[in-house]
């Protein structure tokens, strides 16, 4: 096979990409006060270097004469993509592309150009959809804007080695087309849980946010998002939104002029090998929950710390980031069928998802029975009781504080000072429960650890 036609692709597609200004007002501090640290410290820099000059000016004179208030707005200005997904001038593009936006202004591939509405933006899943006052538009290859509910696939299963292209208007040089392949189909992001991104070595550079990813059957697939690098450039690692996602969001501003997302109510984290061996999967897969939020869906479904979800609606997770994906994408009210594995064994849960704009129950506290002196075991670890005053202050009614690790425990990244809350997905509040539960082990045990704010789940080896 030869490569494919890449130019024909662009051809085509080129009359469908917009280039998008935006100018606006953003709030910074000029550090006429402290900020809640106490030092003092500005908000993210304006995206202009008119604000930049600006800025660096009014610091200047606040330091030399003081007198100015501690926030101002100033300008700012960028520029992304987009592209026509409806003859009649809806375009879609990234939320942070028109952040802080009071003017948009969309240029045509044919240099015509419209002031755009932003009719909504999500910057949960980085999607807005824009319109123009226009008529007859060239569009992207996209199912008819339906009924979110009764959505078809935009496009074929996206396979990780394939060609794709990319258009947009990096740094403003506009209609400008790079080509690579996907690179993974499904990646989680750090701090970015509603989206399981399609990685492509394309080179996306800045200006092109908002631009499609298109494949050889002349598809567009995704949005193009984000970049992952240590310079401000491409750097190889590029991010695109699965369209499937983008036209959900857009068809949810359409209907109802926002976006609503579910809540399940639990934090996850990959299932390892060790991991795996510990709570006797068959292989490492599905989102291990290290916590469930009191008051929540996952807590009236029964769902409980230890669990490793397998799958949602029928729906394999393979991944840990694919379960907050599909939870985020549906609606509150939905109903959602989990495949758990619990204690050794599958189970079905039944969850009625919350709205995740609705906090839960804040967690109760309790005070806990006096400590007691506890042994080393197969664990490697010295271990006792909560006081009543470490519960007060971690808001933990029952578990084991870690007092020392032996060097195998330290090297799977145990540390003084955590709190053991399980063993293999079972409570433990005494030294004797943790025993019997390491017996009851294998090779391996996974330990749920609170450590800060923060629960995790370890796997350690046993000797």
């Amino acid at each position: 096979m030869g490569l494919p036609d890449m130019a024909a692709i662009a051809a085509r597609f080129a009359p469908i990409v917009v280039n998008i200004s935006v100018r606006g007002t953003r709030k910074v501090s000029t550090g006429a006060e402290p900020t809640p640290d106490g030092t003092s410290g500005t908000d993210s820099p304006p995206a202009s270097d008119e604000a930049d000059a600006v800025l660096d000016f009014l610091r200047q004179f606040q330091q030399r004469f003081g007198g100015l208030p501690p926030q101002l707005k100033l300008p700012v200005s960028g520029e992304g993509s987009g592209f026509i997904v409806r003859a009649d001038g809806l375009i879609l593009t990234n939320a942070h592309v028109v952040a802080d936006a009071d003017e948009v202004l969309v240029r045509l591939n044919d240099r015509r150009e419209y002031l755009a509405k932003v009719l909504g933006s999500d910057r949960l899943t980085d999607i807005a959809l824009l319109k123009i006052e226009a008529a007859d538009l060239p569009t992207a290859t996209l199912p008819p804007f339906g009924s979110p509910r009764n959505m078809q696939p935009a496009t074929s299963p996206i396979r990780v080695g394939e060609w794709v292209l990319a258009i947009g208007s990096p740094f403003g040089f506009e209609s400008t087309v790079t080509v690579g392949v996907v690179s993974a189909a499904k990646r989680s992001l750090p701090g970015n849980g509603w989206v399981s991104f399609i990685q492509t070595d394309a080179a996306i550079n800045p200006g092109s946010s908002g631009g499609p990813l298109i494949n050889v059957r002349g598809e567009v697939i995704g949005i193009n998002s984000q970049i992952y690098s240590q310079t401000g450039g491409y750097q190889g690692l590029s991010f695109a939104i699965p369209i499937e996602v983008a036209q959900r969001i857009a068809l949810e501003i359409l209907a109802n002029g926002k976006v609503r997302h579910a809540r399940l109510g639990v934090s996850v984290q990959e299932v390892n090998q060790t991991l795996a061996e510990a709570f006797k999967l068959p292989k490492p897969a599905g989102a291990l929950v290290t916590e469930v939020s009191q008051g929540s869906a996952a807590e009236r479904a029964g769902l409980v710390s230890g669990d490793v979800i397998l799958s949602a609606n029928g729906q394999a997770l393979d991944l840990s980031g694919d379960l907050p994906a599909a939870v985020g994408l549906a609606q509150p009210g939905d109903d959602m069928v989990l495949e758990v594995w619990h204690l050794g064994g599958k189970v079905t849960r039944r969850a009625r998802l919350d709205d995740a704009d609705r906090p839960a129950i804040e967690r109760t506290k309790a005070d806990a029975t006096a400590p007691s002196k506890l042994p080393t075991g197969r664990l490697g670890l010295s271990l006792r009781p909560l006081q009543a005053h470490e519960m007060r202050e971690s808001g933990i009614t029952a578990g084991l504080v870690v007092e020392a690790v032996t060097a195998a425990a330290g090297r799977a990244g145990l540390q003084t000072g955590d709190l053991l809350l399980a063993i293999n997905g079972r409570p433990v509040t005494t030294v004797q429960q943790a025993v019997g539960l390491v017996a009851q082990s294998d090779t391996a045990a996974a330990l749920l650890l609170q450590r800060g704010v923060n629960k995790l789940y370890l796997a350690l080896r046993l000797d």
